[in-house]
């Protein structure tokens, strides 16, 4: 009768497993980093590159890798494409959307959190239902009503859009940083004999600051990027940046090097803003997202 003899496992047998799972787990999660961060470098990169080339350079047959960099295309773009006023246009559409959503997303967040009424809370899970309408299905409907109100032409219909666009959102993340804070202090400042509007501006919003942040950061990259809304509600004299790289399709063909140009100094100011203040979005995004 024969029987069946176990052989013992050592420690470093066992060890020496888990060396390789662990090493093989790490190589897996580097290279899908790797390959993720190239897929956002690199349209950047070749943008960048492209904006530093010459027509001659860009439309050669053979690939141009060593060129002489030359910033022709940026200063066309400043000296004779009304860059002034298209850069305001931006910044009046991206910041006055900013502020409203702010505001407004905050008092209703604060509203949500704190106060009771009939609805409050499926109002406070349905906030973002309405975010996922794209906004290209809205193109004609907002496009009739702006035109019936007379602002289908100017910086305060994109204003409005981009706010009714991103508060939603705002309203949906500030609701958490609401929660956080302690009911005392309200109740607190409304012994002392404050409102509702002095309770909001000189207790909650000072405690939210690191949400408002994180809303603000999100709020003007989208109405900074947009560009169907804006191709639609504006005209040569209040088109925005997006809308201003069509400018170099023309019947000859398209000027890559202007239009990488222009890409180029779209993407920077929001890439430079997320950049800087990425821990700080981090910090706020964790601190919003613990329910009280």
């Amino acid at each position: 009768m024969q029987t069946d003899t176990i052989t013992p496992v050592s420690v470093n047998d066992v060890a020496a497993t888990n060396t390789k799972k662990f090493k093989w787990s790490v190589f897996f999660h580097y290279a899908i980093l790797i390959i993720l961060s190239f897929i956002v470098i690199a349209p950047i990169y070749v943008m960048l590159v492209t904006s530093l080339k010459n027509q001659v350079d860009i439309l050669s047959r053979t690939p141009v890798w060593i060129f002489v960099p030359t910033l022709d295309n940026y200063t066309y773009i400043m000296e004779s494409q009304n860059f002034g006023r298209i850069l305001w246009n931006s910044i009046v559409a991206g910041v006055g959307s900013t502020i409203v959503t702010l505001i407004a997303g905050g008092l209703a967040a604060f509203a949500i959190a704190r106060m009771k009424f009939p609805g409050r809370g499926l109002m406070a899970q349905s906030t973002l239902i309405i975010r996922m309408v794209p906004p290209a299905v809205l193109a004609i409907p907002i496009f009739a009503l702006w035109l019936g109100w007379g602002i289908e032409d100017g910086r305060i219909g994109l204003v409005l859009f981009y706010t009714a666009l991103n508060l939603p959102f705002t309203i949906w993340l500030l609701i958490g940083f609401v929660r956080q804070i302690p009911v005392e202090l309200e109740e607190a400042a409304i012994v002392d004999g404050a409102s509702p509007f002095q309770v909001f501006f000189q207790i909650i919003f000072p405690l939210m600051r690191s949400g408002f942040a994180v809303a603000a950061i999100f709020t003007f990259r989208i109405a900074w990027n947009e560009f169907i809304i804006a191709l639609i509600l504006t005209s040569r004299l209040t088109r925005t940046l997006p809308v201003a790289i069509t400018l170099f399709l023309t019947d000859q063909g398209v000027e890559w090097g202007r239009a990488m140009a222009m890409g180029t100094l779209i993407v920077f100011p929001p890439l430079l803003i997320t950049f800087f203040a990425a821990r700080q979005i981090i910090a706020g995004l964790t601190a919003g997202a613990v329910k009280g």
